[in-house]
């Protein structure tokens, strides 16, 4: 079983900053995709930014240029950082890890989610 915990959310001013954090751990064989997302209030969950399989970076098109996502060397710990924080920014981020399970079984593992609110 693959267990997936954030941290890093809070509250900020607009222009301020906030790095998000993510850590997967329990019996992982291999991670291919690992991303963000994030769920306003009233909106269905969207795409903030991900990492691929093959290492490609994609942004959402609110993120691009403000966020940027990156993971450790392991593959296991998942980073976003964002910047220039707006306050159509807030709402629930996160975080989704995929790939094998010991004994060679798909998984796709969600956190708990983080609240980012950015408010002045």
């Amino acid at each position: 079983q693959v267990e997936v915990v954030e941290s890093g959310g809070g509250s900020v001013e607009p222009g301020g900053s906030l790095r998000l954090s993510c850590a997967a751990s329990g019996s992982i064989s291999g991670i291919s995709h690992t991303g963000w997302y994030r769920q306003a209030p009233g909106k269905q969950r969207e795409l903030v930014a991900v990492i691929t399989g093959a290492h490609t970076i994609n942004y959402g098109d609110s993120a691009k240029g403000r966020f940027t996502i990156s993971r450790d060397s392991h593959g296991t710990t998942l980073y976003l950082q964002m910047d220039s924080l707006k306050t159509e920014d807030t709402g629930v981020y996160y975080c989704n890890f995929q790939g094998l399970e010991l004994g060679l079984r798909d998984f796709d593992a969600w956190g708990q989610g983080t609240q980012v609110t950015v408010s002045s």
